[in-house]
């Protein structure tokens, strides 16, 4: 199983809560098949049970350098340990009560079916190329190397419509025990 290097969090600039994502508790997902890393097309709004995503910059490339600047930006660095993360917190991420599970960037398809590969993960990352779903539910973005990235955030979604959002998500390797911490607490 490929591990990813740990971080220095505190050598990194975070984000701040720009309350860019305070209007999505509460939104329904449009209709917006996306492609998965598995071939299939998977329409968010569509899905029974509770859906956990996690969107995040771009993944970097083990044999590719980070572009000059992206640590910089606060907030960007940590798209490989967040996904690790989630990886290894899966069965723990079920238990808690997530039917499913994705993460989501801008990155095509067949980007992302290396970094799936690569991390072994256990689930599908899904492309929003066209960004369709980041226009649509107005995700904060930000442009970067003549690119339009969403900033970081994970929705908890259930039968389509988003219950909780966390943004600014920092350090990203903590997400899923934050995911699961609040899944715990609605089952109680």
């Amino acid at each position: 199983m490929v591990q990813h290097q740990s971080v220095d969090w505190s050598s990194l600039p975070q984000p701040e809560d720009d309350g860019a994502c305070a209007h999505l508790e509460g939104l329904r997902l449009p209709s917006l098949p996306l492609k998965a890393t598995t071939g299939e097309m998977v329409d968010l709004a569509a899905l029974k049970g509770t859906t956990v995503l996690y969107i995040y910059p771009m993944t970097a490339r083990p044999d590719r350098p980070l572009p000059d600047g992206w640590e910089a930006i606060p907030g960007a660095r940590g798209c490989t340990p967040q996904s690790c993360s989630f990886r290894d917190h899966f069965a723990d991420l079920k238990a808690a009560g997530a039917d499913h599970l994705f993460g989501l960037s801008t990155q095509a398809s067949d980007y992302q079916l290396e970094a799936a590969e690569r991390l072994h993960l256990p689930f599908a990352l899904l492309s929003d190329e066209n960004r369709s779903l980041a226009t649509a539910l107005e995700l904060p973005t930000f442009e970067f190397d003549g690119k339009v990235l969403i900033k970081r955030v994970t929705l908890i979604i259930k039968d389509g419509q988003i219950r909780k959002s966390f943004y600014p998500v920092f350090p990203p390797d903590k997400n899923p025990a934050d995911v699961i911490d609040w899944l715990a607490e609605q089952h109680t």
